[in-house]
């Protein structure tokens, strides 16, 4: 292996070989654009109804009254919902949460304000 061999992200293997805009890796397959590594392991950026950045711990409010499956009641509007935790969830449920008087759940940023 040399110095200025390009190493596999996936399983930092030297033994890849460039594909168009691409680097191969022959080892596991992985394909990556060599330079663009740190924007890969970059989280993405969550933002709720209006725009607003998201953070593990945040408060926010529902926006909207959100039907509950098997439940006779739903989540009103105004609801405060504590201490969120950004997940990578079923489809766009990307909050894992704790809604009183519902249990633990998740839900869509798109149906949430900061407060």
């Amino acid at each position: 292996m040399s110095d200025d061999a390009i190493l596999c992200p996936a399983c930092s293997s030297d033994l890849n070989y460039p594909l168009g805009d691409f680097t191969v890796c022959s080892m596991c397959g992985h394909e990556w654009v060599p330079g663009a590594a740190a924007a890969e392991n970059d989280e993405p950026v969550i933002r709720d109804s209006v725009g607003n950045i998201l953070q593990d711990g945040d408060t926010v409010t529902v926006v909207k009254d959100l039907k509950v499956k098997g439940s006779a009641t739903s989540i009103k509007i105004g609801t405060k919902v504590r201490d969120i935790r950004l997940v990578n969830g079923v489809g766009d449920h990307d909050i894992d949460c704790k809604v009183d008087g519902f249990g633990p759940m998740q839900l869509k940023s798109s149906v949430v304000k900061k407060v």
